[in-house]
């Protein structure tokens, strides 16, 4: 079976596996569980339907949380890799520019995922990120304190989003790009919050897994992950100013580029 074999539809939740002119049952030796077997190894699926000659899978859906950066980019990658049809939620909760949400909108039309942004008024925040009297911070190195550019309950906020999202089209998990290695010490990317979250869905008694596939990487095994899946990284956007091109100086340029170089790759940003 080859890549010809398989045949998807970007509006559908049904992939397609022609078997061309020899029925799915005589195929390997006879025996349709080694095909089965084989196909499962690339994707993962819901459910399968057969008419002539073609047997149709059920793609398994994913909400993926995602702001156009380098983590949440890759980890909407790594989810499409696994199979998963992918609607991506992309939020504007008042940050001071557009950069991050443009950037995720052409990545989601790109991978041509399901997307939808979705505006938050929150006037309560007084962080760097959305307060227009504030600067982001720019620190020598990034230490355990909480930056100023924590904004207070965001995964929380976005999580119970993708829940409801997830629950209302039956989809089967949560992707979020939460990293606790090289990170700002959020505390809503911590393994603590994400188990926590985790018990939410279980006291909730959904079957809805929550996927953190980053959490435990360095920003270069991030980014090597993200080579080997053909990520766009020219159009990810880090940086926590809305300039033209990247500060370099903020937590978020600094640990993308420390990422870059400890891979080896340049980064193409910019």
């Amino acid at each position: 079976m080859g890549k010809r074999d398989i045949v998807g539809n970007g509006n559908s939740n049904w992939v397609s596996l022609k078997t061309l002119s020899t029925p799915y049952h005589s195929r390997k030796n006879g025996n349709p569980c080694l095909l089965l077997s084989s196909i499962k190894k690339q994707f993962l699926f819901g459910g399968m339907r057969h008419r002539r000659g073609v047997i149709t899978f059920q793609m398994k859906k994913a909400i993926v949380l995602f702001s156009g950066g380098l983590d949440s980019t890759t980890v909407l990658y790594y989810a499409l890799s696994k199979g998963y049809k992918c609607h991506c939620l992309i939020f504007d909760y008042g940050q001071k520019h557009g950069k991050e949400i443009r950037s995720a909108v052409k990545i989601a039309k790109l991978v041509k995922a399901a997307h939808s942004v979705i505006k938050v008024s929150l006037p309560w925040l007084k962080d760097s990120l959305t307060d227009k009297n504030k600067k982001v911070p720019v620190r020598k190195t990034i230490t355990d304190i909480i930056p100023s550019t924590y904004v207070p309950g965001r995964n929380t906020l976005f999580l119970s989003f993708a829940l409801s999202y997830a629950q209302s089209i039956n989809a089967d998990s949560i992707f979020i790009g939460v990293n606790s290695v090289d990170f700002s010490n959020y505390p809503d990317c911590t393994p603590e919050f994400i188990k926590a979250y985790g018990n939410v869905l279980k006291a909730l008694k959904t079957k809805i897994t929550l996927k953190t596939p980053i959490a435990k990487m360095s920003k270069a095994q991030i980014i090597n992950l993200g080579i080997k899946l053909n990520v766009p990284y020219k159009y990810t956007w880090t940086c926590y100013n809305g300039y033209k091109n990247p500060c370099g100086k903020c937590d978020s340029c600094k640990l993308r580029a420390k990422g870059f170089k400890e891979a080896g790759i340049k980064d193409t940003i910019g």
